[in-house]
């Protein structure tokens, strides 16, 4: 499977996404963290930096759920950071050339 590049708006979600994460971990360890949610350090490392933009909707469950906090939290939170980035969605629906 081939996958697409990112959008600009999509690497600026990660990166808010990320920012939200890391501040909701406070002073927990990324070790103690990743463990407690069931995924590696390194993993939690890539998202909190932004280098995994668009991580699975478990592995950010997981994290919310350890963290404490709601996915309408971090889906609202990313939106409301993210409101200048570049346009380009892909996740409008496709139409079809009829």
């Amino acid at each position: 499977m081939v996958r697409l590049p990112l959008t600009p708006a999509e690497v600026e979600r990660g990166r808010c996404l990320g920012a939200v994460l890391r501040r909701a971990r406070g002073t927990r360890t990324i070790l103690d963290t990743a463990l407690d949610a069931g995924v590696s350090p390194e993993t939690l490392r890539k998202i909190e930096s932004g280098r995994v933009a668009t991580p699975a909707f478990p592995t950010i469950a997981a994290l919310a759920d350890v963290l404490g906090l709601s996915l309408d939290a971090i889906w609202a939170e990313v939106n409301r950071s993210s409101r200048g980035a570049a346009p380009g969605r892909r996740d409008e629906p496709e139409r079809s050339a009829s």
